[in-house]
């Protein structure tokens, strides 16, 4: 279905790994995106973001707010989090031993070898490799024969930069992570559980981090204001 103009695939978190897994298994790029609000806000005024979302191989709803949009058009929409799929996508390379690309943030929260050292205590059987990485500086990975690239430059660079390698590499399969990293390294604490089944990060996140006011106003009253309009537009 199409909300604000960008195509979300309303799958099940089981179509949704049985196609990541049908990815793996084919000698092809493939970009995943993890869409909530703030990207499709970024999208309405960013024509090369929302080409590049238009052209990803899979868009997963991540945030409530896209539930909600759901909601407003008479469908309901399966949520899966980019935190959980990054696990999920880790616990299937720990599986088969894959080989993984970061590409961190530079002086972000977590640096490479914080992210690295995090992973393999928990997945010890995955290969990783990577770099940390100034987003705002042109950057090619120099060796391309891995099967996954993660990103956590945030939206809109982490999608634009993994679209780089769609025509030049051997990735199998690329994802932007957003702030999910750093809930592996332990720099940021995920809110509980029951707040996320309600749709109340955004509190959590507000708590624990004033300074992104902002990007919370965005989300949760930006938001369902276009959303609205566009509901009654159509």
């Amino acid at each position: 279905m199409e909300v604000l103009g960008v195509t979300i695939d309303n799958l099940t978190r089981e179509e949704v790994l049985k196609r990541i897994e049908t990815y793996l298994n084919e000698p092809l790029f493939h970009q995943i995106a993890t869409i909530n609000p703030e990207f499709l806000l970024e999208a309405e005024k960013n024509s090369q973001f929302h080409s590049v979302l238009q052209n990803c191989d899979l868009r997963v709803a991540d945030g409530f707010g896209i539930v909600l949009a759901g909601l407003f058009q008479g469908k309901y929409i399966t949520r899966f989090p980019g935190a959980d799929l990054l696990e999920e996508l880790l616990k299937s390379a720990n599986k088969e031993k894959l080989e993984i690309y970061l590409a961190v943030r530079k002086n972000g929260l977590s640096t490479f070898d914080e992210v690295r050292g995090a992973i393999l205590k928990r997945f010890p059987h995955i290969k990783i490799s990577g770099e940390n990485i100034d987003p705002n500086q042109a950057y090619n990975i120099r060796d391309t024969k891995y099967d996954i690239l993660f990103c956590n430059f945030g939206a809109p660079e982490q999608e634009m930069f993994l679209s780089n390698f769609r025509n030049q590499s051997s990735i199998r399969l690329a994802m932007g992570v957003g702030g999910s990293f750093d809930y592996l390294t332990g720099k940021q604490t995920r809110s509980p559980r029951w707040l996320r089944a309600i749709g109340l990060e955004w509190l959590w996140r507000l708590l624990l981090q004033p300074r992104r006011w902002k990007r919370i106003w965005n989300a949760t009253i930006l938001f369902p204001f276009h959303i609205f309009f566009a509901t009654i537009k159509k």
